[in-house]
């Protein structure tokens, strides 16, 4: 007999080993955090517990070289990543579409959401304080589960309907822009920062 696994969601998980690296960014994605009044009053009219660049600002890369360096550093995994997915880009390669700084105060949280008008999507961990809200991704499939029984606690990761990750400063995770995720609730006691992207082709 066989049992063959059908449909793989692929989410590639790295780390940025650059302690100097990381303290710089976080320290940029502060500034902002603190001169951006766009993005804190589109945060606050949205809801969000914190800050973020998402509706202010498009383009950190040429802002600030700290931002262009992540940029270099995103490049090979998410190659590595849309090979892996075995995109036919007709000779091309993903191209940033999107990169914005989030900073979440204790308590925040982001629902569930997914990426649209992208292909691959991800996350840097710049600071992540004890009991900041892990990252939790959702089956695709599960608005078709129907009448199927709940997972056991001892189930595979590849067959739960969640699966949660918990990041560590310098985590870098991508996956395809399609994938509902949402940032579960943070007790940490700082804020958590990090910075999040869209690629298309």
């Amino acid at each position: 007999m066989t049992i063959r696994a059908l449909f793989p969601t692929l989410l590639h998980q790295s780390r940025i080993e650059d302690d100097t690296f990381l303290a710089v960014l976080a320290q940029s994605c502060r500034v902002l955090a603190a001169e951006d009044r766009a993005g804190r009053a589109w945060s606050k009219a949205k809801g969000y517990r914190g800050y973020t660049s998402y509706a202010s600002l498009n383009d950190l890369p040429r802002r600030d070289p700290v931002f262009a360096d992540l940029v270099k550093r995103l490049a090979k995994p998410v190659a590595r990543l849309a090979e892996a997915c075995a995109f036919d880009l007709a000779g091309r390669k993903p191209r940033l579409d999107s990169l914005w700084v989030n900073v979440l105060r204790p308590g925040g949280a982001h629902s569930v959401h997914l990426h649209p008008h992208s292909i691959i999507s991800g996350t840097l961990y710049v600071a992540v304080p004890p009991g900041a809200g892990a990252i939790r991704f959702e089956d695709p499939r599960l608005p078709l589960y129907m009448a199927a029984p709940p997972r056991r606690e001892d189930a595979e990761e590849n067959v739960r309907p969640f699966v949660t990750v918990a990041p560590e400063p310098g985590t870098v995770l991508l996956w395809e822009s399609w994938l509902r995720h949402e940032v579960l609730p943070s007790s940490a006691r700082e804020d958590r920062v990090s910075v999040s992207f869209n690629y298309r082709w």
